[in-house]
């Protein structure tokens, strides 16, 4: 057992987690997980998250500071925004193509379809300022006169769901913000309350950054001794991460059974919950799929000819299991990075520098999801998007993915964002609540793998990638 791979561990660990949770939940026994085996996975998910912000203040200033030519960071950042956002329109568009071929809205009951149709049309009816997007009515059509009295006299669920309520109040306060108003939240008022919080990562990347150069151009005899302590401690964080690693697996088994037994209380109402949302978890799967097993490793190997498409997943697999357990790409970050440097061959200064800003503002696996969500609630309710609505998803989904927090359950707040955006109701994230937490798993390697391949990509157009194979 020691000396299988930490990678092949994992996936030890999280089997062996859903395997714990579905016999806990037959024989009963979810209460003791939760209260007994859950918590453990909570600490593992911390000790990463704790770790990640002083290991990306630490690394970013280690990594900028030690550039010779500070001509160089410009460069280097230049490309970096332009990567991810190629790579963030593809998975946008991947996702666009794949759900409008699908339809895994239209899958479902046809009666049912319709009386989503007629309540969102009444809803419509009800909203200031909101149209029926197609242009079509069927609530004066005489052949669903009776369909509309049922819907009348009856309310949304979802609209009464305070979870939905809250995100809404939420996303409308996101969207009065003003055009450049991410570009101010990007500067800290104080470094100390920014890094004590995970959601402003990219004030302390501003910082370090720009603590990085002014270290950089300082001269040496004062310089050096900073430039010596900065990199020691970002040695010894280092170090914690690989200590924390080590007992990965059992963590990881901890946080799968947890997750799982919290679902449901039986097998079967698990099994239930998936097949109701079966074609659209589908659909996102599938286009998540076409991500990471073709357009990621196939561009990395094209391009470098070093990383063969299986020496990819094999150098990637233990940042990639980790994002599945923990659904976030701040706390699988530390884990990215080892990944990155140690198994492709990227230097500390690109890794330190492009992973930490991927992070927060490239999220491929989000932006498919987001594009395949909206499209799959409109069909759901029996609405056609028309190609120009679907373009604004795309800008929408662009745009809003930078902004989207590197935790779980981020993507909602952005979902409702584009919902509005487009004129849907935002109650309806509430009919895709059930499976959102294995989606976001999963979308959350998605994230993580298009950082690393961004990064190896940038080191070696900047001869930062160790030749070696």
């Amino acid at each position: 057992m020691k000396k299988l791979p930490l990678h092949v561990k994992i996936i030890i660990g999280l089997v062996l987690g859903i395997i714990w949770a579905f016999i806990s939940s037959a024989l009963g026994w979810n209460q003791f997980t939760i209260d007994w085996i859950d918590p453990f996975g909570q600490i593992f998910i911390r000790l990463l998250k704790f770790i990640a912000v002083p290991l990306v203040l630490f690394s970013i200033i280690d990594g900028v500071s030690g550039l010779n030519d500070t001509s160089k960071l410009g460069r280097m950042g230049a490309k970096t925004l332009g990567l991810y956002l190629v790579s963030t329109v593809t998975a946008i568009t991947v996702g666009l193509l794949i759900v409008n071929f699908i339809a895994p809205g239209s899958h479902i009951d046809d009666a049912q379809r319709m009386k989503n149709r007629i309540s969102y049309e009444l809803w419509v009816q009800n909203t200031p300022g909101v149209e029926v997007k197609d242009g079509k009515n069927f609530l004066n059509d005489p052949a669903y006169a009776g369909l509309v009295m049922e819907m009348s006299d009856g309310q949304e669920l979802a609209a009464q769901q305070q979870t939905v309520e809250d995100k809404v109040a939420l996303a409308k306060k996101q969207k009065e913000v003003p055009p450049l108003q991410f570009i101010v939240d990007m500067v800290p008022e104080n470094i100390i309350l920014s890094i004590s919080d995970n959601k402003l990562m990219l004030q302390v990347i501003f910082f370090a950054i720009f603590f990085g150069i002014t270290l950089a151009v300082v001269p040496n005899d004062k310089g050096a001794p900073v430039k010596n302590f900065i990199s020691s401690i970002n040695e010894v964080f280092l170090r914690m991460v690989d200590t924390i690693m080590a007992a990965a697996p059992f963590f990881v088994f901890a946080l799968l059974a947890g997750v799982v037994a919290k679902m449901a209380d039986s097998p079967a109402e698990v099994f239930q919950i998936f097949r109701g949302l079966g074609s659209y978890t589908i659909t996102v799967l599938i286009g998540l799929g076409v991500m990471l097993f073709a357009f990621y490793p196939l561009v990395t190997s094209t391009f470098i000819k070093k990383i063969s498409y299986k020496k990819f997943f094999k150098i990637l697999s233990p940042a990639q299991f980790l994002a599945f357990s923990t659904s976030s790409s701040a706390a699988t970050l530390p884990v990215t990075m080892e990944c990155v440097e140690d198994g492709m061959g990227v230097s500390k200064n690109v890794s330190s520098f492009v992973l930490p800003i991927g992070a927060t503002v490239n999220m491929d696996g989000t932006s498919l999801y987001l594009a395949i969500a909206t499209v799959f609630l409109a069909q759901l309710h029996f609405v056609d998007l028309s190609l120009s609505q679907q373009l604004v998803i795309v800008l929408t989904a662009t745009m809003g993915s930078i902004g989207t927090a590197a935790v779980p359950g981020a993507s909602l707040v952005m979902l409702i964002i584009i919902i509005q955006t487009v004129g849907l109701n935002p109650a309806w994230i509430a009919i895709i609540f059930p499976v959102d937490r294995i989606l976001d798993m999963t979308r959350t390697v998605a994230n993580i793998t298009g950082d690393a391949t961004v990064a190896t990509l940038i080191a070696s157009s900047e001869g930062e990638l160790r030749a070696e194979d």
